[in-house]
């Protein structure tokens, strides 16, 4: 049987641009002889269709725009298709029955010759950080295998495989049963398993060592593919593989993570061998996923252009070239807005950035605005018996006044706007709300400035595998010290500890989890320290709650996925 696994880009709501795109993807896969084809998991709406779900009229034009795809598929050809559906109660039922009362499942269904022939409902909903199914979907009941040829052929959905265990929630779905394990006893031969399981820095390994275990275990083989590109702040990888149950090496075929290529095997005899894809570097992983963020983001809302601040630190070059790599150096603005505080070094750098990238530069300095604004403040401050000299404020003005530049700029000449601040900076309040902060697109909001430097480094190493034609950072935004330049003579550490310890902090708080005693057991930091850097970043949780669209890349990013109080006095020392 000759099998094809497309992990096409959706965009969420699309539903006839989805459908008119699996139509295509399956006629170039019956050419090439496929006759069994997989798409991923809500494929026809995009994965996560959130509250679309909840609108009138959306899952039922779901339903009539699968049964018409059905029809538009080569004949002879099964295709399996993500779709919500809404199920009848009656299991006897016709699997394209649909109940208008129903609560939608998120379903997996099988057509061919022009017609839902089987519907699969995914079982396991996960309800922890960015995902919310129990909220929109009913569970499934039961397992499902149908026949192509003469082989068995069973289907999971994402969930019903990982069981949490690729988060790292091992017991999430203790008291439920496995429904590897009621499928396996059906006796398949093969295992579809489409997935939208968005892009996390480690994850991609962790799910190939759950399918290969389950490939082993079952005697199975195991097919997955998982959707490709980004929706919002998720990004996913595109990756499909497939693992034998037996032989030295269980993995037989795969395609590229990131590559969005269609993958075709013979099965049982894979036959010819496809060539597997070299191991990707995790650098080059996360490098690919945020420029896969920036540009679908762009592209599926409708912007052609990206505008930020460059200040010729580390940050707003690394999201620079991250965007130089999404659309292209000739649509990206950087803005140059120096002040009386900054260093020539850093308005060089600036400039020497643009250069090699091949970018516009723009030179909007900010000493006369920022002069207006404390000429026409200091009499209220005095009024209000606030103290004369400067501080918090009067640096901030400074952030104030820039984001109103490139604000200004976004608006008149329609680029979206994005924000360059970083994961360990956020955590810390280190920004300024209605400055540094504005923005459409926070691109390097999940990345630890540890690993912005890491990040950046690989760039310059690996610059022409990447797209450059010379190392595009410079190499002082990437050796010295990092600061906001908003008062002589700053550096981040006036005020932070060193990043390589606060971003120990951050990891193990915010992705892990982890209380102030275990952290500080684990890592032999002071207790106090880590009380108070914990302190900080939950002080700072309405800063974070009024901060762009961030692309999520690790465990736990700040946004839809942490839902923290804002107003909340946990006392972190018992």
């Amino acid at each position: 049987m000759h099998l094809a696994l497309i992990p096409i880009n959706p965009t969420v709501g699309d539903i006839g641009g989805n459908a008119r795109l699996m139509v295509h993807c399956a006629a170039e896969a019956a050419a090439l002889g496929a006759e069994l084809i997989v798409f991923p998991e809500l494929a026809l709406c995009g994965y996560p269709p959130r509250d679309l779900l909840e609108q009138e009229g959306f899952v039922e034009r779901m339903g009539d725009t699968a049964r018409d795809l059905a029809t538009k598929f080569p004949k002879d050809v099964t295709a399996i298709v993500g779709c919500p559906w809404r199920p009848s109660p009656d299991e006897d039922a016709a699997p394209d029955a649909i109940d208008s009362r129903a609560r939608p499942a998120n379903s997996a269904l099988v057509m061919c010759d022009g017609a839902i022939i089987a519907r699969y409902d995914k079982r396991l909903l996960p309800n922890y950080d960015i995902f919310d199914e129990v909220r929109h979907f009913a569970r499934g009941r039961k397992p499902l295998v149908f026949e192509v040829g003469n082989k068995r052929i069973g289907i999971a959905i994402c969930e019903d495989i990982w069981r949490a265990e690729d988060a790292k929630r091992v017991g999430r779905y203790a008291d439920m049963r496995n429904p590897i394990e009621q499928l396996a006893a059906l006796k398949p031969d093969i295992l579809l398993v489409p997935s939208a399981s968005p892009f996390v820095m480690g994850k991609i390994h962790a799910q190939q060592e759950i399918l290969a275990r389950i490939a082993r275990t079952h005697n199975l083989t195991v097919v997955a593919v998982n959707q490709f590109g980004a929706n919002d702040d998720l990004i996913f990888d595109g990756h499909a593989v497939v693992y034998a149950p037996d032989g030295d090496s269980p993995l037989i075929a795969a395609n590229a993570p990131f590559s969005g290529a269609p993958l075709h095997i013979d099965l049982p005899t894979h036959t010819p061998a496809p060539t597997l894809p070299a191991a990707m570097d995790p650098l080059e992983q996360l490098w690919h996923a945020l420029v896969l963020g920036v540009r679908d983001y762009c592209t599926k809302i409708g912007f052609h252009e990206i505008v930020l601040g460059l200040s010729g630190g580390i940050d707003s070059a690394l999201t620079a070239v991250i965007a130089a790599a999404a659309l292209g150096a000739g649509h990206v603005i950087g803005v140059a807005m120096p002040s009386r505080f900054s260093s020539q070094g850093s308005i060089d750098d600036a400039q020497s950035l643009a250069k090699i990238l091949g970018c516009r530069l723009i030179h909007v300095p900010i000493e006369e605005a920022h002069l207006a604004f404390e000429y026409t403040l200091g009499p209220a401050f005095t009024d209000l018996d606030l103290p004369n000299e400067t501080g918090i404020a009067e640096e901030n003005m400074q952030a104030r006044i820039r984001g109103t530049i490139v604000m200004g700029i976004s608006n008149k000449s329609g680029a979206l706007l994005v924000t360059t601040g970083n994961k360990s900076e956020l955590a810390m309040g280190y920004s300024t709300l209605y400055g540094d902060m504005n923005g459409g697109l926070a691109v390097l909001s999940d990345l630890l400035k540890t690993e912005v430097y890491a990040l950046a480094r690989f760039v310059n190493e690996h610059h022409a595998r990447l797209g450059f034609d010379a190392p595009p950072i410079p190499e002082p935004s990437i050796t010295k010290a990092p600061s906001a330049e908003l008062r002589p003579n700053q550096t981040d550490q006036d005020t932070l500890p060193p990043y390589d310890v606060l971003d120990v902090v951050v990891e193990r708080y915010v992705d892990l989890r982890q209380s102030v005693q275990h952290i500080a057991l684990e890592t032999g930091f002071d207790v106090a320290m880590v009380k108070d850097l914990v302190r900080r970043i939950d002080r700072n949780e309405y800063k974070r709650f009024q901060l762009a669209v961030g692309l999520k890349v690790r465990p736990s990013a700040f946004g839809r996925g942490r839902r923290r109080a804002i107003v909340e006095n946990y006392d972190h020392s018992e």
